[in-house]
């Protein structure tokens, strides 16, 4: 209880960064998310996100997770149990390509509170979460990996620097999730990906699966242009 007490303290008594910190996260992320020799190590972070958000939403509908996978390609997969139709499926299937850009919502709101550091232990929390669901050893180590730097971080870096990264993955995130959109639809017109989530949800709700491809990219935007408003035009 004494360490929970000192987290705590040390998570409350942080104050919201300096617009410059915050501007120049953006920046580094931006230069992530835009270079390919960059995007394509960091892309794995945003599949452990989107089988994340497939998981979250599956437990909280009432389907049983049955494990998840995550490939070096930057693929993933997870499997739910329960009934292959209904608002539990579709939900689930939905939460994939919109979880890591909620998820950086969810993070700019702590930062705009004041709460950087929060930012890393929330994902460590996750991460924790997740690690017990992987089903795969290349799933198992990016997990792990991820994992380890964000602790080193809050291990050995200075509360500023953390505060930094923290706003880093923040932006990275928010950043990230349309382009996975995008490289997504791009798939989908090569005839390259006939399962992807937006196809299955088409299948499951008899809408065009392009219109959720267009679901997933205005809730991606929305959230970038709302975490923008509270982060930088305060």
């Amino acid at each position: 209880m004494d360490a929970v007490d000192r987290l705590w303290t040390r998570v409350s008594a942080e104050a919201p960064l300096p617009l410059e910190v915050l501007a120049a996260a953006a920046v580094v992320a931006l230069l992530v998310v835009g270079t390919p020799a960059l995007w394509r190590p960091a892309r794995t972070v945003v599949t452990i996100a989107h089988e994340g958000a497939h998981g979250l939403v599956a437990l909280a509908t009432g389907r049983r997770l049955a494990g998840i996978r995550l490939h070096s390609d930057t693929s993933g997969l997870t499997v739910s149990r329960g009934r292959p139709t209904g608002t539990g499926m579709v939900l689930t299937c939905a939460a994939g390509y919109v979880g890591p850009a909620l998820f950086g919502l969810g993070a700019a709101a702590l930062l705009a509170a004041g709460h950087a550091v929060g930012v890393l232990w929330a994902v460590l929390a996750l991460l924790a979460l997740l690690l017990v669901q992987i089903r795969n050893l290349y799933g198992l180590w990016a997990v792990l990996a991820t994992g380890a730097a964000l602790a080193a971080v809050t291990t050995w870096l200075p509360p500023a620097a953390q505060a930094a990264v923290a706003a880093a993955v923040t932006w990275f995130l928010l950043l990230a999730a349309p382009r996975t959109v995008l490289e997504l639809q791009a798939a989908r017109r090569r005839r390259a990906a006939p399962d992807s989530d937006a196809d299955q949800l088409a299948r499951l709700t008899r809408l065009p699966a392009v219109l959720w491809v267009d679901v997933f990219l205005l809730v991606d935007v929305a959230a970038l242009a709302l975490a923008v408003r509270w982060l930088l035009l305060p």
